[in-house]
């Protein structure tokens, strides 16, 4: 079953198109990653995808219906930002015996748990807790819902780097024991990967690519070697990213379709093979300009 679905979809400011034509299905139990550089329309799909924004053109469905005032939708998602509002009048203990009344998978043992383990006291109020606080409260939220979707957006802002790990190892843990669609997203990918199945990667709006983790593993390879050489080889290929190295020496990252044997010549001509982390390609995807930073300051 397919939790998402999106068809041309698109949402216009005035005269910015903050996602364009997007298409893609997301399917039920998966943790798909939404990956984009800042300002990418990341939030603003999320939104559009929990209900909270309309639509300009194209189709949504979520759970079978357009999430936009849907009953449906909210009563089995959940959106998790670092601009969530939550009452002052009430405690952050209040708050999480509040939630039960929301959601109907609600688990108050993991939400106090998980309260007690982040070093939470009953009477704090959201409003006066750090940047960092803030959001990992939101996250036990998030995970002790228990929604059949649950949306993160960027949700470790301001967590330090142990307690983000704390959490990447509570949301799988959560996944594993309680099965169900999650999306998180995120400018960068290394620290996410090992929890992602799908990553779902956008620029300036537009989709790049809908790819399983492995698939996009596989994607490209990086090469380093004599210019000369380098340039044979990859004739004909897509190229990711180069760079040069020296006077002589250029590496690049370019599309995986080589056949092994010219992998093995070039390995015989010096030629230096390696994988490509994929948020190393991520981020060769999404460049908004050609070359390196260097080129700034090179006046040749």
């Amino acid at each position: 079953m397919n939790v998402i679905e999106c068809k041309e979809l698109s949402k216009v400011y005035g005269n910015t198109n903050a996602i364009e034509d997007l298409s893609f299905t997301i399917e039920e139990n998966k943790i798909t990653g939404l990956i984009g550089r800042n300002g990418a329309g990341k939030t603003t799909l999320l939104k559009i995808l929990a209900g909270y924004l309309h639509k300009s053109t194209g189709e949504v469905n979520v759970l079978t219906e357009d999430p936009f005032n849907s009953l449906k939708v909210s009563s089995n998602m959940i959106f998790i930002d670092d601009q969530m509002t939550l009452p002052e009048s009430l405690t952050l203990l209040e708050i999480l015996h509040s939630a039960k009344m929301f959601y109907k998978n609600w688990d108050m043992d993991l939400a106090l748990r998980l309260f007690r383990y982040f070093s939470f006291h009953d009477n704090q109020l959201h409003g006066s807790l750090s940047k960092g606080m803030r959001s990992t409260f939101n996250a036990i939220v998030g995970l002790s819902a228990r929604c059949k979707l649950t949306i993160l957006d960027e949700p470790t802002t301001g967590m330090d780097s142990s307690v983000r790990k704390d959490f990447y190892r509570a949301l799988l843990k959560e996944y594993i024991d309680h099965p169900r669609t999650i999306i998180i997203s995120s400018h960068l990918l290394n620290e996410i990967e090992d929890l992602l199945e799908d990553v779902l990667l956008i620029k300036e709006g537009n989709l790049l690519l809908h790819k399983s983790v492995d698939e996009l593993k596989e994607m490209a390879i990086g090469l380093k070697g004599k210019s000369n050489v380098i340039k044979e080889i990859i004739q004909g290929k897509e190229v990711f990213y180069r760079n040069t190295v020296g006077k002589d020496t250029t590496y690049v990252a370019v599309e995986n379709s080589f056949p092994n044997e010219l992998l093995q010549r070039a390995k015989e001509n010096g030629i230096e093979i390696s994988s490509v982390p994929t948020d190393d390609l991520c981020v060769y995807l999404t460049n908004r300009t050609k070359g390196g930073i260097d080129d700034v300051f090179n006046r040749n």
